[in-house]
């Protein structure tokens, strides 16, 4: 299925039914217990980027993909009819955060 054909499904659906949208990402991350290992992966070096990534949700789409794959798996299941990015705080200012 092609981009256009997700799109027309989804509008499909819309016009059926209400559409149901993902939960708290944050939440369901915070469950996950992960460490600032976790958060830098083998990408965010202590050297090349001091400071604490622990807490950095969005950059687990580039060090843990898994886990951001797993959570989208996991609204699917629960019944979600669209899931959205994990970039809630993927803005330069948020980012500021963790320099």
């Amino acid at each position: 299925m092609n981009r256009q054909d997700r799109i027309s499904a989804l509008k499909a659906a819309a016009k059926e039914r209400i559409l149901i949208l993902d939960g708290s990402w944050g939440v369901m991350i915070q469950r996950r217990g992960l460490e600032e290992g976790d958060y830098r992966g083998t990408r965010f070096s202590e050297s090349d980027y001091p400071g604490q990534m622990k807490g950095n949700n969005d950059i687990l789409c580039l060090t843990r993909p898994d886990i951001v794959t797993d959570l989208h798996d996991a609204y699917y299941g629960a019944g979600a009819d669209i899931s959205e990015t994990n970039t809630f705080s993927a803005t330069v200012i948020a980012q500021d955060d963790y320099k």
